[in-house]
């Protein structure tokens, strides 16, 4: 096992002040070996009242929304609005490599901690802001929720069926891949510091980030004047007979599964394959023979044509299991698989082979709970070492007394006056 000191960013220290919209950057900096301290305001973050919550019971303690983003994280309890909370901040500054947060822009100018003040005391120092907007730009004093970072960035408009109005995009996500986005503009920082001794500001949009996930669908603009519509659990494709609606998602017997054979090529061959499976079982193919598998004439097939087979093959997967569909379509290399369910992937050999889930022990919880484990294989450095979400300000005496040399007596009297 490689120790916490070979891990990849072991020599570097982070300095989390995000809320929500940010832990994710800090627990990605903190798999990779860096030294994330988590900066809460006495009484805790605002985050740990975000369920759902272990067992069902409300406490800043079991939130599984912090529990999860707040791995791999040291904690202390710090008021930074308050002149020895300033103070100590500055000096956890000094010795550190970056500092990421999530307040509206202009907080931390206000503070005196903004980029141009902590470059004065640490030329190195990187900061990473994640908002809804930037840092500039007439949008950047608005709040944002995910909907709303979705909805602004234009992938909400593709998603949903196409008859009906656009939808929310899974789990709330969009500060998640900020984040991410974020974690990698700070990397890109540390590698232009080794190069240049500067450190530098990391703006990171939400909406940005979101818009890039957009894809290709700016371009069918700006080239075709095309917007990308919704396409559900399908899509439209021309034929020379009108559009025709492909479907990708069918129902079985205990869930669903995803079909789609992409090109003529793969169309032709799965169609074959398809009529024999179903010859094999009994089922009739007599209307799907017009079609002359393998020399099919594109040019004659009909929207009513593409129904036909789809509704054939969607009454005969109503009756099989996924296992059951999976399997055989792997042996007639037919492109087909589960769509998969929290269990699924949870009970997946793939993931199993690779030691994707971990277990970590929860001393204050008495149990050791699963986790996704390392995101990436590193041979020389492998993310290893997994610590647990710490408690509010788990980390003071270790902090403030081992590493700042602060005396007992002065964390008793910066709690008193409510600075820690």
């Amino acid at each position: 096992m490689v120790s916490m000191e070979e891990r990849l960013l072991a020599p570097y220290r982070v300095l989390d002040l995000t809320d929500e919209k940010g832990l994710c950057c800090g627990r990605l900096l903190g798999d990779l070996g860096a030294d994330v301290i988590k900066i809460e305001p006495p009484g805790g973050d605002p985050a740990r009242s975000i369920g759902p919550f272990y067992h069902d019971h409300p406490d800043p303690e079991k939130s599984l929304f912090w529990l999860f983003y707040s791995m791999n994280k040291r904690s202390i309890t710090l008021n930074i609005e308050t002149a020895d909370g300033k103070k100590i901040f500055k000096e956890l500054a000094e010795n550190s490599d970056f500092v990421i947060e999530s307040f509206p822009p202009g907080y931390l100018t206000g503070l005196g901690l903004g980029y141009d003040d902590l470059e004065q005391v640490n030329p190195g120092l990187i900061l990473v802001s994640i908002t809804p907007f930037g840092q500039e730009g007439p949008y950047k004093d608005y709040l944002a929720s995910d909907l709303t970072a979705w909805a602004m960035a234009g992938p909400m408009y593709m998603s949903g069926e196409p008859d009906r109005a656009p939808v929310q995009i899974s789990f709330p996500q969009a500060f998640l891949h900020a984040s991410a986005n974020a974690a990698v503009g700070a990397l890109v920082a540390l590698f232009h510091r080794q190069a240049s001794g500067e450190g530098q500001h990391v703006d990171v949009s939400a909406q940005e980030t979101c818009s890039t996930i957009a894809m290709e669908a700016p371009a069918y603009w700006e080239l075709l004047n095309v917007e990308i519509r919704r396409a559900g659990s399908g899509r439209d494709v021309p034929l020379p007979k009108g559009m025709a609606r492909i479907r990708f998602v069918y129902p079985c017997r205990d869930g669903y599964v995803f079909y789609f054979a992409p090109g003529a090529n793969v169309m032709i061959s799965a169609a074959k394959a398809w009529t024999e499976w179903l010859e094999s079982e009994g089922v009739s193919t007599a209307h799907l023979q017009v079609f002359g598998w393998p020399k099919i004439n594109f040019a004659e097939l009909t929207p009513d044509d593409m129904e036909v087979m789809q509704e054939t093959l969607g009454s005969f997967m109503k009756n099989k299991t996924k296992a059951e569909l999976y399997e055989e379509a792997l042996k007639r290399e037919i492109p087909l698989v589960p769509v998969s369910s929290t269990r699924d992937v949870l009970e997946n050999r793939q993931l199993q082979e690779r030691d994707y889930w971990i277990e970590v022990e929860h001393p204050s919880l008495g149990v050791s709970l699963t986790y996704t484990g390392p995101w990436a294989k590193l041979t020389e450095a492998p993310m290893t070492g997994w610590r647990c979400a710490p408690g509010i300000g788990e980390h003071n005496t270790e902090i403030y007394v081992d590493e700042m040399g602060l005396s007992k007596e002065q964390i008793v009297l910066l709690r008193q006056a409510g600075v820690i």
